[in-house]
């Protein structure tokens, strides 16, 4: 008899994707469809999800997964996705309007407009959560003022992760890690903030019952198992948004720091406290709600690999390889014999100390070093917010590949720098939360004793 698995249904902005996995964290079967939002039809700027699309895309990735298992025996399934996205649905679960992607741009002047409501330092400082244009708070702020029969007619608000357990199920749930992402929680008590609500002027009733990761959603409905190729009746566990169970998922434990490196990095940590106050002053911080109770994740984000692809683009042809480029990176010596590049891609970046010796390779390595000063800046704020000390930083992502990067970034923070080899953290994260709820582990934690991590660790330099 080979050994049970456990599925798990992820949403990504790019790709929609079905995993199973066992009890020690082995993917046995996967698959994945690319996903993409698509222009609204009132104005082709906007950006909103085919959500009937995205259903059919998550049966079809299940189904080719589901024909993999043969021998294994189905423990539950779940379902982790992007945050803050959602929409308003009747009492049947049926869409009222469709949901409306963080890519969109309509709802940056209701960010502006609600600053004579309640000042973006009270929203943060109540919800942890920075002021972001595609925050949920907006878009429902969006929907009460463009679309009042759609709002007044609803039932319920649903966010996407919790759109999909609907449908699995019947039940109308929030998952909490999805709820912490939107902007609109008191975040000390890890419940609906009242004060924003209210100001807001957003009805409570829109939100129904809270469920916590490792909870139990409900039983998957013969009609949409019969489409997934799954058996009816399997328990469908609660999860959410994938940030938190990607760091669940890398082996993090409290106060120690993970590094998520693309397009952007985000730094996050699992602390057991955080200074809402301090969050409100520093640009670029969030905070959410961590999978487990009484945990909180701070985190900074800014651009990072996109800077590269920017040098890159000055410099090079699409056709020439990374570990080409980051060679001449590598070639110059530290301090870029006083290249230096400052501010920030996206509201000015500058380069200065640039002379006739300075190369192409110099650009880069200034690049990197730029971007791994801004790290060890910003570890500084997070330990201050996280009231923590860091010993030690886990690396995931794109980013973790570029080992000349990898090794700048423990010299400067004076830690060691750990690689995690496996990248799907998100996916095992909620699967381990999945074998807890289903009563196969004790906690989730010790359902994560049972996965063999391996680290390629990189150690400071004098």
């Amino acid at each position: 008899m080979k050994p049970p698995c456990f599925i798990v249904l992820d949403c990504g902005a790019t790709n929609v994707r079905a995993m199973a996995l066992t009890q020690q964290g082995q993917i046995i079967a996967r698959a994945s469809v690319a996903n993409a939002s698509e222009p609204a039809q009132e104005n082709p700027q906007w950006q909103q999800w085919p959500f009937e699309r995205i259903m059919q895309r998550l049966a079809t990735c299940c189904r080719e997964v589901v024909s993999a298992l043969e021998g294994h025996a189905i423990a539950g399934l779940t379902v982790t996705t992007f945050g803050v996205d959602g929409a308003l649905v009747d009492a049947r679960g049926k869409l009222l309007y469709p949901v409306i992607s963080w890519k969109c741009p309509r709802t940056l002047a209701v960010m502006q407009r609600l600053e004579a409501v309640i000042s973006q330092r009270e929203r943060q400082t109540l919800s942890g959560v920075g002021a972001f244009s595609f925050n949920t708070l907006y878009k429902l702020c969006w929907l009460a003022q463009h679309q009042p029969r759609v709002f007044e007619q609803a039932h319920a608000w649903l966010f996407i992760s919790s759109l999909i357990n609907q449908r699995l199920t019947g039940a109308f749930t929030t998952d909490l890690t999805m709820a912490g992402t939107g902007e609109l929680l008191e975040i000390a008590r890890g419940e609906f903030s009242e004060d924003i609500l209210t100001r807001c002027a957003l009805p409570a009733h829109l939100f129904p019952p809270v469920v916590r990761p490792g909870e139990r959603v409900g039983q998957l409905q013969p009609q949409v198992a019969q489409a997934l190729g799954l058996p009816a009746g399997l328990p469908v566990i609660a999860t959410g948004h994938d940030t938190q169970f990607a760091l669940f998922g890398s082996g993090a434990g409290h106060n120690q720091p993970v590094l998520s490196s693309g397009t952007w990095e985000i730094l996050m940590v699992r602390s057991q406290q955080v200074d809402t106050g301090l969050l409100a002053s520093t640009p670029g911080s969030t905070c959410e709600l961590d999978s487990a109770a009484g945990l909180f994740n701070p985190g900074m984000q800014y651009l990072a690999s996109g800077v590269l692809e920017w040098v890159r683009g000055l410099f090079w042809t699409a056709q020439t390889p990374w570990p080409d480029i980051i060679a001449e990176a590598g070639d110059v010596t530290a301090g870029c014999d006083g290249l230096r590049m400052g501010g920030q891609l996206l509201n000015g970046a500058g380069w200065q100390g640039a002379t006739l010796n300075t190369t192409r390779g110099h650009f880069m390595r200034a690049a990197l070093e730029h971007l791994t000063s801004t790290l060890a800046d910003n570890l500084r704020q997070l330990e201050r917010i996280g009231g923590f000390h860091a010993r030690e930083l886990l690396l995931v992502g794109g980013g973790s590949r570029n080992t000349l990067w990898n090794q700048m970034k423990a010299d400067a923070l004076g830690i060691p720098v750990k690689v995690l080899d496996d990248a799907e953290t998100t996916v095992l994260g909620a699967a381990l939360y999945g074998w807890w709820g289903t009563g196969y582990a004790a906690s989730a934690e010790a359902a994560r004793e049972q996965v063999q991590y391996r680290y390629r660790t990189f150690s400071p330099r004098r």
